[in-house]
């Protein structure tokens, strides 16, 4: 089957998150900037966030584009990495109203662990369906950088309760 349907519901998705993500702002009580200065635990983390899924959107597109079509496994796998995503918005918001608390950003890091092995499922089941000698298994390698990402992300979980602003 072909990719476009794919491709069309993950945009979608993935601009749901973001616009839930903004919808989470709320604007202070108060018309003065200093009423501004207890949001920036808010703000930090939607722009942790933003930042977050835009990656995954980029690389998200930028792996379609290097395939032609899809199959079952595909769309099950594609649509695993889209529940992780999901989460964004929830652990965004808690993390941001107690920021820096070892839980919340423990949880944060769990829901960036696991969409980024999601990501890399998906990835491998694409390759598997076009080949080792697809384009897109030319062009992801290894991913090296990918699976560096989520070793980090792994370890930023128990280092949350230790210095979760390092976290």
């Amino acid at each position: 089957m072909g990719k476009a349907r794919l491709e069309a519901f993950s945009d979608g998705v993935i601009a749901i998150i973001i616009t839930i993500m903004v919808l989470e702002l709320r604007a202070p009580a108060g018309s003065n900037l200093s009423d501004l200065k207890p949001l920036v635990p808010v703000f930090i983390s939607y722009l942790l966030s933003f930042v977050f899924v835009g990656i995954y959107w980029n690389n998200h597109h930028h792996l379609l584009h290097a395939v032609n079509e899809v199959n079952g496994t595909i769309l099950w796998a594609n649509l695993q990495l889209l529940f992780w995503l999901s989460l964004i918005p929830f652990v965004t918001s808690w993390m941001g109203q107690h920021f820096l608390s070892p839980w919340p950003v423990a949880a944060y890091g769990f829901v960036l662990f696991a969409a980024g092995i999601s990501y890399y499922i998906l990835s491998r089941e694409l390759i598997r369906h076009h080949g080792e000698d697809s384009m897109l298994a030319t062009a992801v390698g290894k991913d090296a950088k990918g699976i560096i990402s989520v070793v980090v992300y792994l370890a930023a979980i128990p280092l949350s309760f230790i210095y979760s602003w390092l976290s």
